[in-house]
């Protein structure tokens, strides 16, 4: 199932979209797709009401386009997770995943507008493959242990500031973390129609110019092992976002690429996940 969030940023409808693309209305089921909803089998109860008519169809036309989940605890980040990504930058291939924190006001809708912070000169893109959590995960035993905490998943832009990133005292989190730094979306695509996770395409353009064009197959460390891996130094609630890494193709890599100006158009997209569109604006 594909889930949405429709509307104002603040006063988003949830939805689930059939395979038509219709949109049917959440509201007599829950007040939001957030952490709770997952936790209580919400996608299973959305599949027995769809099928018994208990939804309305909502009208969407002229309606924003929100991030697929609402208010997570956590927005959780892996680093340099991609061989060639690690070589563009000149990094060693890491032999643990990398780990940082990303501060969870930084997301918003597939399309909405990308704000450069005030002082920034290096604001760079990242398409990632985005996980939702959909269960407690605490001290999984085994990585195949993944799958059943796993709620779905959606495209991720890990937008990020390389001049606070890199030098301003090498603080990751404060490179990451500036106002809509992360559109997330449009769906959240349950895990059961997104398929193998570890066999998806990520493409990026700027201004129609490609930039990033890769495949989950070439995670140093994949999906089920990175939330394995997590478990282990922190509890992931329900509701929870991992942005599980970046190919190359970056503008901090080694390449002519320039970074983010005000009026670029960034286009990103994920086999089976949907696409954004978002502008590039100015806090």
């Amino acid at each position: 199932m594909r889930f949405q969030r429709l509307g104002d940023r603040g006063r988003e409808i949830p939805v689930v979209l059939d395979a038509a693309g219709r949109a049917w209305d959440l509201r007599p089921l829950t007040a939001d797709i957030d952490g709770a909803f997952l936790a209580d089998d919400g996608p299973a109860g959305t599949a027995d009401a769809l099928e018994l008519g208990l939804l309305p169809e909502l009208d969407t036309t002229g309606l924003r386009v929100g991030a697929p989940v609402s208010r997570p605890g956590n927005l959780i980040c892996i680093g340099l997770n991609y061989s060639d990504h690690a070589a563009e930058t000149g990094a060693e291939p890491p032999r643990e995943p990398v780990v940082f924190l990303k501060a969870t006001n930084t997301i918003v809708g597939p399309d909405d507008t990308v704000l450069l912070p005030r002082t920034s000169s290096k604001t760079d893109y990242e398409v990632e493959l985005a996980v939702i959590v959909g269960k407690t995960a605490r001290y999984l035993a085994t990585p195949e242990d993944a799958a059943g905490v796993i709620a779905g998943y959606a495209i991720s832009d890990d937008v990020s500031e390389r001049d606070f990133q890199h030098e301003r005292g090498g603080q990751w989190t404060k490179g990451k973390s500036c106002e809509t730094f992360n559109p997330l979306g449009p769906w959240l695509v349950t895990a059961d129609e997104a398929g193998d996770p570890q066999s998806l395409g990520l493409r990026l353009a700027v201004n129609g110019q490609p930039r990033q064009d890769g495949s989950t197959k070439n995670m140093l460390f994949g999906v089920d092992h990175v939330l394995w891996y997590l478990s282990q130094f922190m509890v992931l609630e329900p509701g929870d976002v991992v942005n599980t890494g970046t190919p190359a193709g970056v503008a901090f890599g080694a390449n002519d690429f320039p970074y983010l100006s005000e009026g670029d158009e960034v286009t990103v997209s994920i086999d089976g996940l949907g696409s954004q569109r978002h502008r590039v604006g100015r806090a």
